[in-house]
């Protein structure tokens, strides 16, 4: 039952980092394409990657760790429920080059997300 708790303090962070960081980027960036999406995929990717390889190769955390920052956290801050309905919707309106550009962008860039965790998390 506690599992749940870890998991769901997670969550109200991410799901509270998400929305803050869409907000702040549609603030600063053209509505066109789904920018804040993309940058809380990439940043979510990171911090997965970083955590999953310091936790595991670096240091042995208390089990709990996991629980609240690659389920809670990182499960509930990145949106690849908004990136599939944002590209379907590009790819609906005719726009196939956006739509092409999210879907590349999204699985490219967080592979390398993932990546850059993984280095930096192995050099510390």
């Amino acid at each position: 039952m506690l599992a749940y708790l870890w998991i769901a303090l997670g969550a109200i962070v991410g799901a509270s980092a998400r929305y803050s960081v869409s907000r702040a980027v549609a603030r600063l960036v053209t509505p066109s394409f789904p920018y804040g999406t993309l940058l809380i995929n990439i940043t979510g990717s990171f911090i997965l990657g970083l955590f999953m390889v310091w936790s595991t190769e670096r240091v042995l955390p208390d089990p709990k760790w996991r629980l609240l920052i690659a389920i809670g956290f990182c499960g509930s801050y990145t949106t690849f429920s908004s990136y599939a309905f944002e590209s379907f919707s590009l790819f609906e309106k005719g726009q196939y080059m956006l739509f092409a550009s999210n879907v590349l962008a999204n699985n490219l860039l967080c592979l390398a997300g993932v990546l850059a965790g993984a280095v930096l998390a192995r050099s510390l």
